[in-house]
């Protein structure tokens, strides 16, 4: 598991020992600099003093240190007078001025200078410079190397100062109940947490209307199922209690028919609630033309049954991208609807234009249609039209659910539906994708 604090720490430590090379590189050549300043100088400095000196003072300061000073003299006819250390690999010929001689056991800093009637060259290893400024830059970036560890430290308990807020809020998640949704509280946070809180307490907010949404489907389902069982149970035992064929084959026929009316309200709910907004597949294109085509050929069996005409009076091709599966249950439960409360003798029209460039899908129907003032609640789940839309003629036993589940599919694929006044009199539902 990967932790900020050791991210954190490692890219802190590892950029300071950066700046710390940097530093201790730039330190090096800016010493080595100087030190070559102030060593050229000193050779200048020894080259002058020569001839204020007897030639015999100057034979008998031999140095035969490896890091000392290499003195060798020439008179003006190029006779080698004095070298001071024979072993050492320089030129056998002076050159007046400064110059970097490079041999096989080193660079060497050399300085000819013409003094009385001799030439002289000093050299010097610029390995001894480079000592130097080595030395230089060691000693002064060695406190921040030794520091180090205590700069991790102190990282490390800022980093874990600044964590704080993150804890807070997962001991706060941690010691929640599952059912406390309400937000979390972002106030004194720092300004990089109240991101993080805020998306938490949307989250929260979207599960605790999902919640509330699941309990009141359960609380409604359970409620409508609670009355076609009841019913399915006592026509049970009222085929049980049947004397004779005729009163048990007429108490199996209401039996069947209970059994039909609870099947199709567990096929509606099953259908709402795979019409929930995270109940959508994966789209793709559907041809919408094809769609309700057979939609209508499968009711057109029913509707005749019915004595009821059920027709397409338009069909153009459109496409729309969805799920084919949810908009075949939409259009199947239109056109169940206005099958089912047209009464014998009445027409259902079918119909899909292009307007405007958007499909749109409508069913009318001559049946008794459903006032405007209820129009709008006739989306709710469980909702049934009241005995003043004069539906006697025609009444049957649903479940509430249909337009709801129009509703919920419609939304999904980001359709309007719409209820008006039918040219035949009874009801217009009007899809536009």
């Amino acid at each position: 598991m990967r932790s900020i604090r050791r991210q954190l720490l490692f890219w802190l430590l590892a950029i300071v020992l950066l700046g710390v090379g940097i530093a201790g590189w730039l330190i090096y050549r800016q010493a080595l600099a100087e030190a070559n300043e102030l060593f050229d100088y000193q050779l200048q400095e020894i080259a002058a003093a020569l001839p204020s000196e007897p030639f015999s003072q100057v034979l008998g300061s031999r140095d035969t240190s490896d890091e000392g000073i290499v003195l060798q003299i020439w008179n003006r006819n190029g006779a080698l007078m004095y070298y001071s250390r024979p072993r050492a690999p320089l030129a056998p010929r002076a050159e007046l001025g400064f110059s970097t001689e490079h041999t096989e056991r080193g660079d060497w800093r050399v300085y000819g200078a013409i003094v009385g009637d001799n030439v002289v060259q000093l050299a010097q290893p610029v390995s001894v410079r480079n000592r130097l400024a080595a030395n230089v830059a060691l000693r002064t970036t060695w406190p921040l190397i030794v520091l180090l560890p205590l700069l991790g430290v102190a990282v490390w308990m800022i980093v874990g100062r600044g964590l704080r807020p993150l804890r807070r809020v997962t001991g706060a998640l941690d010691a929640r109940h599952p059912e406390a949704l309400d937000p979390l509280p972002d106030a004194r946070l720092p300004l990089e947490v109240q991101p993080l809180v805020r998306a938490l307490n949307g989250l929260l907010a979207r599960l605790a209307a999902a919640l509330d949404t699941q309990k009141a489907f359960v609380a409604d389902a359970a409620h409508e199922l609670r009355t076609p069982l009841a019913a399915v149970q006592i026509q049970a035992q009222l085929v049980a209690r049947a004397k004779d064929d005729a009163a048990r084959s007429e108490a199996l026929a209401d039996l069947q028919a209970g059994v039909t009316r609870a099947t199709r309200l567990a096929e509606q709910l099953l259908a709402l609630a795979r019409s929930e907004p995270d109940g959508l597949k994966a789209t793709k294109t559907v041809d919408l033309q094809a769609l309700l085509a057979d939609c209508v050929l499968t009711y057109a069996p029913l509707a005749h049954a019915r004595g009821v005409d059920l027709g397409v009076v338009a069909n153009e091709a459109a496409r729309v991208e969805g799920d084919p599966d949810a908009l075949r249950v939409m259009l199947n439960n239109l056109i169940d609807n206005a099958t089912k409360y047209t009464p014998a003798g009445g027409r259902v029209d079918v119909s899909l234009r292009v307007a405007d460039g958007h499909p749109l899908v409508q069913i009318a129907d001559s049946g008794p249609g459903i006032p405007a003032v209820e129009r709008d609640r006739v989306f709710d789940r469980f909702y049934r039209v009241g005995a003043g839309a004069h539906r006697a003629p025609t009444d049957v036993a649903g479940s509430g659910l249909g337009l709801a589940i129009v509703k919920r599919i419609a939304l999904q694929h980001h359709a309007d539906v719409e209820l008006a006044d039918a040219p035949a009199g009874g009801l217009q539902v009007s899809v536009r994708f």
